[in-house]
């Protein structure tokens, strides 16, 4: 690269974002300077649209890739003055609520005084025709935050903060941001998804903050306890937490006791015994969720349930006549228990008759004249159950209707659910804080079922519910067991209750073509990782003739790092499958048009959930904006919002929990040692319908099936449960 002269300068409007990393603000777009020819800016720049005016500083250099182009030291943003530059920065959808035709409405209105009105005298909006009361609130607080934000990226910058850190500080912070920043800015730990407690230290430290702060060893203590809930704790240890502190921030541990009896005090805190020895921490909201739940379940275990005033005897028989299906004793001892009483959990692996249940169990309920919630932790989940049942089933947040903006439900203890009873399936994804929620808005006059599979993995949030639940004996359970006549001949069914048992797999005899269950040997990282491209890239697609992009073809990978882990297969996928040379660029990603993607973190304005995933049905390269089909609703993300979603041509096994895909590819090696677990093998085996490929090594495959030893998780449901049923009379 030839550097050129460094110093010039130029006035322009942006045309197009070529490029935009949203973690450190590195920009290339194309530029049109007032007099002269386009050309290529690069540099750091706060998020930009097409139509801003720009006035920047710096020097011309020769890329040998890329040719000619301006890198940018300093800039400053120039509002445009000419009647078309403002109609273009208008319609660029930098203003929200301001598109194309309403900017060319009100330009033609206020002309070169545009800017100026929406400075000074916003309000002269509303003689716009199509700008009502909303949309005028809607522009005034565009407009303003478009000044703010710009504002506190440049600060944050100047502190070596990246702009997409300083977008997300505004979009929490709003007119607050420089407030919390100045006096606390270890909140941003608390409050932003994304930033950890490293993030705010080094900005706290940066704004000159003591290293042995007292506010700085509280919010680690908190960060601890949050990274713990990540990793599916309810609680942490004191000893481990003090231990931290101590080491990672080189404080005494006289500071670490301090900063914990504070946060007592300050109710940001729970400390409890532990019946071991050691105490629990729990951040407040976890030891309530905890507490609550505890207490409901003891109740609802507890409460007597008035018997159905009909012949049970006989209508069983009506809707096995009904629905065409003949109940196993087993399966009917569930039905007759879902129908006489308060709470009942029903568990099994795959072709053991659960689904068969439910649909029994509904059909009475309904003959009965009693009304049937159906919900699930997932909209997969859900699809599923409306699919098999014929009913329409919902999410767990849709039944109990999230309210966004308030962050909360509308349905709890003052607003309960109105049905006779709920059915809750794929209950082991289930975590502590939804189980609460849920709990709370359950009336006594409810019936309550939950159905799932104690072998799955658990939650990816806090807990492992519905297996303590079952250990504390104090819900009535029925387990099944068998596995029914036709899905005998399946293998992904037999093969996933032979590992349950830990056995050993049955594999097809050779050549045969009709199998739904393959192991491919391969002890090569190199030669597995070709086999699972030309699997996925010809072979399942040409079986079960589906497109290699099809979501129905997903491969599921136990880690994410590695030549066949997650990260590495999305890439290699995407560039293999989907050769698309016009996607927009995201940093070190790239989304194309068809790609698979997956949402990665719960946003209930848009209604899409953390695993779920879509395909990118239209790219937007002018405005930076992707649109992602959900099942046949169109989600939009804008810039600052394309780090929620990534590639999904390979998940992980958490990812892939409540889903069911045509076709599964899983990659099994001993690199993958730490993941190496029956339950999460297990998990990936019955994600499939029609067809599972596993690919990988003998050993690997003997040490997941034998490793029967999942992580435990610091939860106390159980043991609470238990306690309490030793206390009743």
């Amino acid at each position: 690269m030839t550097a050129m002269p460094v110093g010039e300068q130029l006035e322009g409007t942006v045309e197009e974002i070529v490029y935009y990393n949203p973690d450190d603000g590195y920009t290339v777009c194309k530029f049109v300077p007032e007099s002269g020819e386009p050309v290529t800016l690069v540099g750091i720049f706060p998020p930009l649209s097409a139509g801003e005016t720009l006035k920047v500083k710096g020097g011309w250099e020769l890329n040998p890739k890329f040719g000619r182009q301006f890198r940018v030291a300093t800039f400053s943003s120039v509002l445009p003055s000419s009647v078309k530059g403002i109609e273009r920065f208008l319609g660029s959808g930098l203003i929200k609520g301001v598109g194309p035709v309403l900017a060319r409405r009100i330009v033609k209105a206020f002309g070169a005084e545009t800017i100026e009105i929406l400075s000074e005298r916003p309000g002269r909006m509303a003689e716009v025709p199509g700008v009502g009361p909303a949309k005028l609130k809607e522009i005034k607080k565009s407009w303003a935050e478009h000044k703010d934000i710009r504002d506190l990226i440049i600060f944050l910058q100047e502190h070596e903060v990246s702009t997409n850190l300083a977008t997300k500080i505004y979009r929490r912070y709003g007119e607050r941001s420089f407030h919390v920043l100045r006096t606390n800015p270890y909140q941003l730990s608390l409050d932003i998804w994304g930033v950890g407690f490293k993030t705010a230290d080094q900005i706290a430290l940066k704004l000159g903050t003591d290293p042995a702060s007292p506010e700085r060893v509280k919010a680690y203590i908190l960060y601890l306890l949050e990274k713990d809930n990540e990793q599916g704790h309810v609680f942490s240890v004191k000893g481990g937490v003090v231990e931290a502190c101590v080491g990672d921030l080189a404080v005494g541990e006289d500071l670490v006791a301090g900063a914990l009896s504070a946060l007592e005090a300050e109710k940001r805190l729970v400390a409890e015994p532990l019946a071991e020895g050691g105490t629990a921490l729990y951040l407040p909201f976890f030891h309530t969720a905890q507490e609550e739940v505890v207490r409901i379940l003891d109740d609802l275990g507890g409460r007597p349930c008035p018997a159905p005033d009909f012949d049970l005897a006989a209508a069983l028989a009506e809707a096995e006549r009904g629905l065409g299906i003949a109940l196993s004793p087993k399966q009917r001892t569930a039905v007759e228990s879902a129908l006489g009483k308060k709470i009942l959990v029903i568990t099994g692996g795959p072709g053991t008759g659960k689904t068969t249940i439910v649909r029994a169990i509904v059909d009475i309920f309904e003959r009965w004249g009693k009304t049937v919630l159906l919900a699930a932790p997932t909209g997969r989940a859900a699809k599923r159950l409306t699919e098999t049942t014929g009913r329409e089933a919902r999410t767990i947040h849709r039944v109990l209707e999230v309210r966004p903006q308030a962050g909360d439900f509308r349905r709890n203890e003052r607003n309960p659910l109105k049905a006779d009873a709920l059915i809750v399936d794929e209950f082991s994804m289930v975590d502590l804080p939804l189980l609460y929620h849920l709990l709370k808005a359950v009336p006594a006059s409810m019936r309550l079922v939950l159905v799932g599979d104690q072998d799955q993995l658990p939650s990816v949030g806090p807990g492992c519910l519905l297996r303590d639940i079952i250990d504390s004996g104090r819900v009535e359970v029925v387990r099944l067991d068998e596995i029914f006549r036709q899905e005998r001949d399946s293998l992904i069914v037999v093969n996933a209750h032979r590992v349950n048992q830990g056995q050993s797999l049955v594999f097809p005899p050779r050549g045969d073509q009709e199998a739904d269950f393959y192991f491919i040997p391969q002890n090569d990282e190199a030669k597995a990782f070709a086999t699972i491209l030309k699997t996925v890239g010809w072979r399942i697609p040409h079986r079960l003739g589906l497109s290699p992009l099809s979501p129905q073809i997903q491969v599921i990978s136990p880690m994410y790092k590695g030549l066949v882990g997650v990260d590495n297969l999305n890439r290699e996928l995407q560039a293999r499958l989907n050769k698309r040379t016009d996607g927009l660029k995201v940093g070190t990603r790239e989304f194309r048009l068809h790609d698979k993607v997956m949402q990665v973190k719960n946003d209930y304005e848009k209604d899409v959930f953390n695993g779920d995933i879509g395909v990118v049905c239209h790219i937007d390269r002018g405005r930076y904006r992707v649109l992602v089909d959900f099942e046949g609703r169109p989600v939009p993300y804008e810039k600052e919002e394309l780090n929620d979603i990534v590639l999904a041509y390979a998940v992980s096994v958490h990812k892939s929990q409540g889903s069911e895909y045509q076709a599964v590819v899983l990659p099994l090696m001993t690199q993958h040692f730490i993941m190496l677990q029956r339950n999460l093998f297990y998990t990936a085996l019955t994600r499939a319908k029609k067809l599972s490929v596993v690919v990988g090594s003998f050993k690997a495959l003997y040490i997941a099936i034998k490793n029967d030893k999942p992580v435990k998780r610091n939860c106390l449901v159980r043991d609470k449960l238990i306690g309490l049923s030793r206390r009743s009379p």
